[in-house]
């Protein structure tokens, strides 16, 4: 290969044209005058010089030069390139290879391997930072909703002791799963293992958080979250397993000041130019009949062609509960009941120092609770605390159990687990039916498109002339 460029193509006469000026043209032996054929390719066409071809180089003035120019203006030689904005140009030795973008031929495989799994209505997904799957399964679940079989071909997590309990306990996984346990920035530039990975057509992100969320960058002093020393520079990992696994829908969720980093930015860009159409609303878990005021940015990037509307989704009606609904039996002689002195008197101390901060305690009649996070076992002066039911001074932490409850999360995915585990599993993951509710909304959306005929994809950045 002596140079590769991507040119932009014209249309002449009803008809596409290819014109090529340059002084590549010449690099590659195509000389003004010489004779050349073309071959017609699936994705493109070939262009060689042949003595006994039946067309010629042409020629043109630019200043005292004189420079190679190729012109081709054919419906039937070009067909192949038709309906497309820009083509690929590679030159080697005495042969031109003209073809779709490589964005553009990934658009259509993903697109037609869709279709094959939609024939047999099952769909292959993968998860990115997956934690103990809780995504996985609510994605999962919404796929069934829409008459998909989900199988996961392919979970990344960095935590060993998250993937060998979900490998046990979440039915999302199996024994075909490709379980990565790795960093995702040692993965996404590890050739061996990436060139193994199979393409799916459903990828879940659960990118960390700690980075944007508001108690991440002041507890860092992070003037923007990508200076998060451990998993600020994400993005860029997990754009490349993107490539690799070239889904054809992709789901994100994270905070919502996430939404405005230059993380967000950079995969929304990146995205539309690997031809991806991307929607994004912010939900909030009770608004979807779960107790948990868990407030969540999702981010829906689909293959161009694939008609997909994230605002037509909305929250049903949903009974109303309480905390008791979901409160489990406690006696009231149990010793997980405590004053918390120490965290009473930090109360006080904060309200004398002007600190906002301040308790959180239910007695069970309330029909929400606020976020519950990862760190709840460490009983922190923020977090919330149930409250004795005969002795308002003693306070309990939720069970895992009951953490699961307020997210809607199944409770067969935190089973066996310890306090300490069990809130950091639920804490980082997702209140369970709004996810479930996109990916049923997404996948009506991809089973409509079975069969669709895939159309050209349009380019979006500017392209040599």
């Amino acid at each position: 290969m002596k140079m590769a460029t991507v040119l932009s193509v014209r249309e002449k006469r009803g008809a596409p044209q290819l014109w090529i000026e340059s002084l590549a043209v010449s690099r590659a032996g195509f000389e003004p005058g010489a004779r050349f054929s073309v071959d017609v390719r699936l994705t493109g066409v070939v262009l060689r010089i042949d003595p006994d071809g039946d067309r010629t180089v042409s020629r043109k003035l630019r200043g005292p030069s004189v420079v190679a120019v190729i012109d081709i203006n054919s419906r039937l030689t070009l067909a192949p390139l038709a309906g497309h904005d820009a083509v690929r140009v590679v030159y080697g030795q005495h042969c031109i290879f003209v073809s779709l973008l490589a964005s553009e031929v990934r658009r259509q495989r993903r697109l037609k391997r869709l279709q094959a799994h939609l024939e047999a209505a099952f769909l292959d997904t993968g998860g990115v930072a997956c934690g103990g799957g809780i995504l996985s399964h609510a994605l999962h679940a919404g796929l069934a909703d829409a008459g998909l079989r989900a199988h996961t071909r392919v979970a990344n997590e960095i935590r060993g002791d998250l993937v060998e309990h979900a490998m046990v306990h979440n039915d999302a996984f199996d024994e075909a799963t490709i379980m990565v346990n790795m960093p995702l920035q040692e993965l996404a530039f590890d050739e061996q293992v990436m060139r193994r990975l199979p393409e799916v057509d459903v990828l879940e992100l659960g990118l960390p958080c700690s980075g944007a969320s508001s108690a991440g960058r002041a507890k860092n002093k992070l003037a923007i979250p990508e200076e998060h020393p451990l998993v600020g520079h994400l993005i860029a990992s997990a754009i490349a397993v993107i490539a690799r696994l070239n889904p054809v829908a992709i789901l994100l969720e994270n905070v919502p000041l996430y939404a405005n980093s230059a993380s967000a930015a950079i995969l929304r860009t990146t995205l539309r130019d690997m031809r991806y159409d991307v929607q994004e609303c912010v939900l909030l878990g009770t608004d979807w009949g779960e107790l948990e005021a868990r407030q969540r940015w999702y981010l829906v990037a689909t293959t161009k062609g694939i008609a997909f509307d994230l605002a037509s989704l909305q929250p049903g009606r949903y009974s109303v509960r309480t905390l008791a609904d979901i409160m489990e039996p406690i006696a009231s002689d149990d010793p997980c009941w405590s004053p918390m002195q120490y965290l009473k008197d930090k109360e006080l101390r904060d309200r004398n120092a002007g600190k906002g901060f301040r308790m959180q305690s239910y007695d069970g009649s309330e029909t929400s609770i606020n976020t519950l996070t990862k760190g709840l076992a460490k009983r922190r002066s923020t977090d919330p605390f149930f409250r004795h039911p005969e002795k308002p001074d003693l306070l309990r932490l939720p069970s895992v159990r009951e953490h699961a409850r307020c997210k809607g999360i199944p409770e067969h995915l935190v089973q066996g687990l310890c306090q300490s585990t069990g809130h950091e599993l639920l804490g980082q993951s997702v209140v369970y039916r709004p996810v479930r509710e996109i990916a049923r909304h997404l996948g009506e959306a991809l089973a409509s498109h079975g069969s669709v005929e895939i159309a050209p994809g349009r380019v979006t950045y500017p392209c040599a002339a």
